[in-house]
């Protein structure tokens, strides 16, 4: 398979279930995705039963460290070498693939590709072709590593974003398509929409990837973000699951020196997506904390001391909006510039200012107060939950509080992430929890 250094990528060899196999069965969504709700995935266990499903080929994190991790992960294993025996199961298929999903009113698209591990570096500071844009969690790489160490194939939901504002690179392919092949067309479980696949004729594919490789054009990057003309290129940015792309990293740089530069480890498989496709939106990812030992108030005027003062609101709906406008009468009552951040606890909502906040983003003042309330044992557990109805559920609950943040633009993300370097942890996501992308194809890493 053709290897594009210029942009660090290949087209990967996917694979495919063979017509026949129940899809609706095959398909479940990400793994990092309902972790604070594991009602989901007793749900989705029965609904897949012993069907194939990529449902047994993953470990969903809420059950990441539970007593029986060690006994998944080798079931993982297993079914994935079973799944590889089974001459009625796979198809290969060659060439690219383009990924359509409808879901919540929207319809946003993607191409398969694989990553060079050796293009990607998630360290702060980096400059690779291929760069994390929030900060990693490295206490969250090994769970992963004990699952893909000696896995034979990869199941992946990573998305990863490129910034094409004249639509070069994917909306082509997207307008051609009735010409393109159906390779899948079917109805997610549990209500996530519909997901469709097509295997990209040959003419078009090489159309695409010319057009990716002008995006990495480095005199063509520098002018389009009036950067000097040596500035190292930023062409795919992280959009979620870094941490999987984390892990794949880590154990190629475990392997390589044994295994050799030609091994397909050496590559990670991703959906490339448009941040300007209009199907596409950015969600605040939203913190709950559990089982609360100290006071919120004390603990906040202690990090922030005289500088936060709070508003109640009558419910979470009135909360967000006023978040969500990060203006008006109370956030200009507050002393000097403020953030304001919502909270929903037992007792209520309420959205509390921070003056001076010592971060650019509201994701930033939050986080660093609740990395040192935890360490402090004020709380035992904080989660990261998507959509304002979950994070307002769970914190209304005795013991738990809230928080909601506003969302991102994504029209000044990358030159954000080119000028600044990596967005706090857990900064954003592309859609809400239902949103986010299904395992679908698979590919060989032996």
């Amino acid at each position: 398979m053709t290897i594009y250094r210029s942009f660090g990528a290949r087209i990967p060899r996917v694979l495919l279930p063979k017509p026949g196999v129940d899809l609706d069965k095959w398909a479940v969504i990400a793994c990092d995705q309902f972790t604070s709700e594991p009602e989901y995935w007793q749900r989705v266990a029965r609904l897949v039963g012993d069907a194939p499903s990529t449902y047994h080929l993953i470990l969903p994190e809420a059950y990441l460290d539970s007593p029986g991790e060690a006994e998944c992960v080798d079931s993982i294993r297993r079914s994935m070498q079973d799944y590889l025996r089974q001459r009625d199961l796979f198809i290969e298929q060659d060439g690219l693939v383009l990924v359509e999903r409808r879901v919540a009113g929207r319809t946003r698209h993607g191409i398969m590709l694989a990553l060079d591990l050796e293009e990607y570096d998630y360290r702060p500071g980096s400059t690779s072709l291929i760069r994390a844009t929030e900060g990693t969690i490295l206490e969250r790489i090994p769970p992963r590593v004990r699952i893909r160490s000696g896995a034979p194939l990869e199941v992946p939901h990573i998305l990863v974003l490129i910034d094409d504002p004249e639509r070069t690179v994917i909306e082509p392919m997207v307008a051609d398509r009735p010409n393109h092949p159906v390779l899948y067309d079917f109805e997610l479980m549990l209500g996530s929409g519909h997901l469709t696949g097509y295997s990209v004729k040959e003419d078009a594919a090489e159309r695409a990837l010319a057009a990716l490789e002008k995006l990495a054009d480095p005199v063509a990057f520098a002018r389009r973000y009036g950067l000097p003309p040596d500035s190292p290129v930023l062409l795919f940015a992280m959009g979620d699951g870094n941490h999987s792309l984390a892990t794949a990293k880590a154990i190629w740089e475990q392997i390589k020196p044994q295994a050799g530069m030609d091994h397909p480890a050496r590559y990670a498989m991703v959906e490339v997506e448009n941040i300007h496709d209009d199907g596409l939106e950015f969600e605040p990812i939203l913190r709950v904390v559990f089982d609360v030992k100290d006071d919120l108030d004390q603990a906040l005027d202690a990090f922030y001391p005289g500088r936060c003062r709070s508003v109640q609101c009558p419910n979470s709906g009135e909360m967000a909006a006023l978040v969500d406008r990060q203006e008006g009468e109370e956030h200009r009552n507050c002393a000097g510039t403020s953030q304001a951040i919502g909270v929903v606890t037992p007792q209520g909502c309420r959205v509390i200012f921070i003056s001076d906040p010592p971060t650019n983003l509201p994701v930033g003042t939050l986080q660093s107060f609740l990395d040192a309330w935890g360490k402090r044992g004020g709380y035992s557990r904080l989660d990261y939950v998507h959509g304002a109805e979950v994070a307002a559920r769970l914190g209304s609950q005795p013991g738990n509080l809230g928080f909601y943040l506003p969302a991102i633009s994504k029209g000044d993300f990358f030159k954000t992430v080119i000028l600044d370097g990596a967005l706090p942890r857990k900064t954003f996501s592309m859609g809400e929890a239902r949103e986010k992308r299904f395992y679908m194809e698979a590919r060989r890493i032996t």
